[in-house]
């Protein structure tokens, strides 16, 4: 069976969120590696020089990653992880709006780089998902 077009979106998604988790965890790629802690606005990494790091920020883009190369393997899985995703990191963002970076609520840890990030993944992400994902692909083909 071939992947529709909406499962191909959801698996390039997964994978960059995959790669990214796995970037962040590679000295020079993300600087200030020594300074990396487990959690908390204290990790001064910054994978590549922008985006604020921590471990457990990069295990849960590994798990995001892994749960969208998972998810894309099914028309309705793809979907919704693009959709649901997306609505999770608008939350995220939200969420990185609404705290200060310097307390102990920011343990991911975020900062403007990682909110605006967040703010153009889901928007992406839901546009992706609501686009690619009007009507299940059956394998047969519409007539015009």
């Amino acid at each position: 069976m071939t992947a529709t077009t909406l499962q191909t979106a959801a698996t390039v998604v997964g994978g960059t969120f995959l790669l990214v988790g796995v970037l962040g965890f590679i000295p020079g790629i993300t600087t200030d590696y020594d300074s990396m802690t487990f959690a908390g606005h204290e990790s001064n990494a910054q994978l590549l020089g922008i985006f604020q790091v921590s471990i457990l920020h990069n295990i849960v883009h590994l798990l995001f990653g892994i749960a969208g190369l998972v998810l894309a393997t099914t028309w309705n899985g793809a979907r919704a992880f693009l959709i649901g995703g997306g609505a999770i990191y608008l939350v995220l963002w939200i969420y990185g709006l609404a705290i200060d970076h310097q307390s102990a609520a920011n343990f991911v840890p975020l900062d403007d780089a990682d909110n605006w990030l967040h703010l153009i993944l889901g928007a992406g992400m839901i546009a992706l998902g609501l686009a690619l994902g009007r009507t299940p692909h059956t394998g047969e083909h519409l007539a015009p």
